[in-house]
């Protein structure tokens, strides 16, 4: 008698997996953006995400000043065609200490990069097309009118909007503000993330890092994984540590975690297992938005509400935790916190190796890109992309995004990758 199989993870296609793109448009639809906000020291705003438009009190450059090192000159002194012209030095402009003095016809100013333009000028020749001669310099027509001038507020004018709400602050934009002479930013409250590890077999490295572990026990990775992951987005983090596999520790846990946190996410216990309860926590507590996804590795991922806080039920197997977490739980709190760019940027190069894969689910293996004497990039999997071979993820630099429709891959084929440079 043939044994009647239930739909499993072995199935290519299994007709109750939710593809990919719907979860992400139902995930999207569910967030709520973060409404709290905070005035922050400028150094504090590092990673934060700007709560309202960033208006500058200043024009940038604040004066008009000299691009090069070089004599700042009246372009009506430019001599035509292939004649020279000699004019007086009257002093030297050195950014910070401008030339008291307005220059007449004939007469120029020795100048460094970022000094102020004497009144009069509106051109600079650069050092190395004059010629010095005591007090005095000889140019030629080279140089066009209005050359080598940086005029004030040409980046910037006061009230421009440099940085519209939902910036996220990197250095670029912390130095900007700071060339504003803004020592204060309005940013969003940072998310409350509580997140915790399920499962009777894991022992946490805070009672038994250096002991022996017993018959079918291991360590509990997942729970680090997700405070590095967690802590590279500036959060704040709640960590609720090994929970047992019962229905009753399962519950506790998540009513705990929802009550104090925006987000919560655990790892482990999500699949169909008789051990197995956190996505029939959600379900029960509140609302499971999806559970099952047409995607390899994770494809048990439960994502849901309780009590007014988002959930995410991340697999137990360590590299399913990190391609759910950058393929759903990043964009996630990004939007909780405002910020208006949320996507990770996907590119196309061209794959060395052949590549198998089934249709039925879109796959995220584990890629090293590489790029020739040449320039070409490319890219070639790490090997055998189990999905509990953290390891491979220290050897990988990116993921390798391969569509539900796709049969397999051949050398030279395009494939597009997911930069970790731009995950992380």
């Amino acid at each position: 008698m043939a044994i009647e199989k239930q739909p499993s993870c072995d199935d290519p296609i299994e007709p109750a997996l939710l593809p990919v793109a719907i979860a992400l448009q139902r995930m999207q639809a569910a967030v709520s953006v973060i409404e709290e906000i905070e005035t922050v020291s400028l150094r504090d705003s590092l990673d934060r995400v700007l709560a309202a438009d960033l208006k500058s009190p200043v024009q940038v450059p604040a004066y008009t000043n000299s691009a090069m090192d070089g004599y700042a000159i009246n372009s009506a002194d430019l001599p035509s065609g292939d004649s020279e012209v000699s004019l007086t030095i009257l002093g030297t402009a050195w950014a910070g200490r401008p030339v008291d003095a307005e220059l007449k016809p004939g007469e120029a100013v020795r100048i460094m990069t970022g000094g102020m333009m004497p009144t009069g000028s509106d051109t600079v020749v650069i050092q190395e097309h004059v010629q010095v001669e005591g007090d005095s310099i000889t140019i030629d027509s080279t140089t066009s009118a209005g050359r080598n001038v940086r005029h004030a507020g040409e980046d910037i004018n006061v009230d421009d909007i440099v940085l519209p709400q939902g910036t996220l602050i990197n250095p670029a934009e912390l130095g900007l503000i700071a060339s504003l002479g803004m020592d204060q930013v309005q940013v969003k409250r940072k998310p409350v993330v509580a997140f915790f590890s399920t499962g009777d077999e894991l022992r946490a490295l805070e009672t038994h890092a250096g002991k022996a572990l017993g018959p079918g026990e291991i360590f509990d990775s997942n729970r680090h994984t997700l405070f590095a992951l967690l802590s590279k987005l500036n959060v704040e983090l709640v960590d609720l540590g090994v929970v047992a596999d019962t229905q009753e520790a399962t519950r506790a846990a998540v009513i705990k975690a929802s009550q104090c946190a925006d987000l919560v996410i655990t790892s482990g216990g999500v699949s169909a297992g008789q051990a197995d309860f956190v996505s029939k926590t959600i379900e029960e507590l509140g609302e499971l938005t999806f559970w099952k996804l047409a995607m390899r590795p994770g494809r048990p991922l439960a994502c849901g509400i309780v009590n007014n806080c988002r959930f995410f039920g991340l697999p137990g197997n360590p590299v399913a935790v990190m391609v759910t977490f950058y393929e759903f739980v990043q964009p996630t709190i990004k939007m909780m916190m405002g910020c208006i760019d949320t996507e990770s940027p996907r590119f196309t190069v061209t794959s060395k190796e052949a590549i198998r894969k089934v249709p039925g689910r879109i796959e995220y293996q584990r890629g090293v890109l590489t790029t020739s004497e040449h320039g070409v990039v490319s890219v070639a999997t790490t090997g055998k992309q189990g999905a509990g071979r953290l390891s491979s993820m220290c050897l990988a630099n990116c993921l390798i995004v391969l569509p539900a429709e796709c049969d397999g891959i051949k050398p030279g084929d395009s494939v597009q990758v997911q930069p970790f440079f731009g995950l992380v």
